[in-house]
């Protein structure tokens, strides 16, 4: 799969989309720089799921929690977090095992950590500032 985004209601779009396929229990992995759509897509994701909750970088905060969709939503961003132990002490485990769905940008720092049925999606920049977003590596 590859799809292309020349907005950020694009990339959002392609979130809500992706948001019909996954189940309780499912991670999606976010691979990309700095401003690639990995949070627009998350928007579009969540709004998807149904819930109306304001998404946001969770970059600082290193956790979201959204709820009031069918399923609830775990978004995760490894980007300053430095060790397995540490994304542990966050209860990396307990979000994996609480039935909802777990999404986590920068996860390639921990790729050991994620289990075997996540879901992989790569987000690159493009010479012309939009997006394109692939299930294999770019």
């Amino acid at each position: 799969m590859q799809a292309h985004a020349a907005t950020v209601e694009e990339m959002e779009k392609l979130g809500r989309a992706a948001s019909a396929q996954p189940v309780a229990g499912s991670v999606i992995a976010l691979v990309g720089g700095l401003g690639a759509g990995k949070t627009h897509w998350t928007k579009g994701f969540v709004a998807g799921i149904g819930s109306t909750e304001e998404v946001t970088s969770p970059t600082f905060g290193l956790v979201h929690e959204y709820r009031g969709g069918r399923l609830p939503v775990v978004h995760m961003d490894f980007y300053r977090i430095d060790s397995p132990r540490e994304l542990i002490a966050l209860g990396w485990d307990e979000y994996l095992e609480s039935g909802g769905i777990v999404i986590a940008e920068w996860a390639d720092k921990f790729p050991e950590m994620l289990p075997a049925h996540t879901r992989w999606l790569w987000f690159r920049i493009e010479p012309d500032d939009s997006r394109t977003l692939c299930d294999v590596p770019a």
